[in-house]
């Protein structure tokens, strides 16, 4: 079983900006959500993914990936998918011994930036960058699910 362990945090400033690493552009769309599970349809690069991830709310979560052909994925986001889509840049960041994941949203969702960090455990210890600010991992609003039923455009308490 595949597992993932994250969690999210707002930023407090720009200084992330000048230890990137590496950026990727992210189309996706999902196909469908329920109490068990969401279904995710992702171009990134020249490169196509289904993602299936298990819906609890916290930062541990059941999740499978699988490469698919390009042009389905495209045809998905554009049939299939419930809109709007998630359109984001993500920056790399390297910071005493983590990669840090910046996400950048654009679209419905311009104005949001939200950091993740991928653990090994629930309990490991890491060091938060100064330009981290709240957590937000248990704040449903932020996971990109949401974000297609109540973009960030239509926050009141941003």
């Amino acid at each position: 079983m595949a597992i993932e362990i994250e969690r999210k945090f707002r930023i407090l400033n720009d200084e992330w900006k000048s230890s990137i690493v590496k950026s990727t552009l992210f189309r996706q769309g999902y196909l469908g959500t329920d109490k068990l599970s969401s279904t995710r349809i992702r171009i990134s690069n020249n490169s196509a993914f289904l993602n299936i991830k298990s819906a609890t709310l916290g930062i541990f979560r059941n999740e499978y990936e699988y490469e698919i052909p390009l042009s389905d994925a495209t045809e998905m986001l554009a049939n299939l998918c419930h809109k709007p889509l998630i359109e984001k840049t993500r920056y790399y960041v390297e910071h005493t011994g983590h990669t840090w994941e910046i996400d950048v949203f654009e679209g419905d969702n311009k104005g949001l930036i939200v950091a993740e960090i991928e653990l090994q455990n629930e309990a490991e210890i890491f060091a938060k960058p100064s330009w981290i600010g709240a957590e937000v991992s248990h704040d449903q609003r932020y996971y990109n699910v949401c974000l297609v039923s109540h973009p960030y455009k239509d926050w009141t308490d941003k």
